[in-house]
């Protein structure tokens, strides 16, 4: 269990990453490779990255290099998910090959003690070492990630238009006690099912960043060592891949228009739904004008963006074609 502990100043600093973090994206889809949990989830992503991975000769690398240093284990060196990549893949890479060497050989060693580290993980205090490992980890995010970033970037547009709700009806604990089921806020303290041992985190002040996930699975994810900034990655919730039958919805209002109406059942904004039905913001714009003068959602505008909503006809509507 991991115990993350806030004061008044933290509640009022925490906020949630506004998109998928990629480095921690990295580790986790290389997680997702080395075991069948929650494959379901992934079958599509997994069927076509193992392909593209054998295509393009990346398969050895992941097998000998990846893998090894991001195993599915309670732990993996810190320095591998820097705050900076947070700013776009580029800075977090950079930020890898710039980290001090004490640091490296201080993470590599409590790699090596709590886990089965590769034989060459104490070479990564050299800086070619790391600017090599950085190349590969980037042809991997190409490979691997970039495919599927739209599709990530959607879902996590869709969890902050939920949780950003949660947070007016209900202030930061509102928002802390509905993240998942492996997280319990009991004031002041936020519980976290954990894989490594009891452990606990003081935020001091500094707030926490919440990382909504594509790729994680089970359990949320911190960083190991608590003088780094607070992060918490959580897992987005996955639909079950057999949903309920939409046909009669699709046959009534066409199959774009039925992905921009279910998309709107959590609320979505313009942008949300062009990316979730695959078409461009004006088209989306026009089928959710056809939908609001139909009556079945309404949209709210708030500064640049405008919130798309189901009416209570739109909300049955929907009910009935999925039963």
């Amino acid at each position: 269990m991991l115990r993350i502990h806030f004061t008044d100043a933290d509640l009022a600093r925490t906020r949630m990453a506004a998109e998928p973090d990629p480095l921690w994206e990295i580790g986790l889809s290389l997680h997702r490779l080395q075991t069948r949990q929650g494959r379901w989830a992934h079958a599509e992503w997994y069927r076509d990255t193992r392909q593209r991975l054998a295509r393009t000769g990346l398969d050895r690398i992941v097998r000998t290099r990846l893998i090894p240093l991001f195993p599915r284990a309670a732990y993996y060196p810190d320095f591998l998910n820097p705050a900076e990549a947070a700013d776009g893949l580029d800075a977090g890479l950079a930020a890898i090959v710039a980290t001090p060497t004490d640091r490296i050989r201080h993470e590599v060693e409590y790699f090596a003690h709590t886990t089965t580290a590769p034989a060459w993980a104490d070479r990564l205090v050299e800086r070619d070492v790391r600017e090599d490992l950085t190349d590969c980890l980037r042809r991997y995010y190409d490979t691997a990630i970039a495919p599927y970033r739209e599709r990530a970037q959607a879902r996590i547009d869709a969890e902050r238009s939920i949780r950003a709700r949660t947070l007016l009806h209900g202030g930061t604990e509102a928002l802390l006690r509905n993240l998942g089921p492996s997280i319990r806020w009991q004031a002041p303290v936020l519980h976290v099912v954990y894989p490594a041992a009891d452990c606990d985190l003081r935020l001091d002040g500094r707030g926490l960043l919440l990382v909504p996930s594509y790729f994680c699975w089970g359990w949320p994810i911190a960083l190991a060592d608590p003088l780094l900034p607070p992060v918490l990655v959580y897992p987005l919730l996955h639909e079950d891949p057999a949903p309920a039958n939409t046909a009669p919805l699709t046959v009534l209002l066409g199959r774009t228009r039925a992905v921009v109406l279910r998309a709107t059942a959590a609320g979505a904004t313009t942008g949300e739904l062009a990316r979730a039905a695959g078409v461009s913001a004006p088209a989306a714009s026009q089928h959710t004008t056809a939908l609001r003068d139909a009556g079945l959602i309404s949209s709210h505008r708030h500064g640049t963006t405008v919130l798309h909503t189901l009416t209570p006809l739109g909300a049955s509507l929907l009910r009935a074609a999925t039963r």
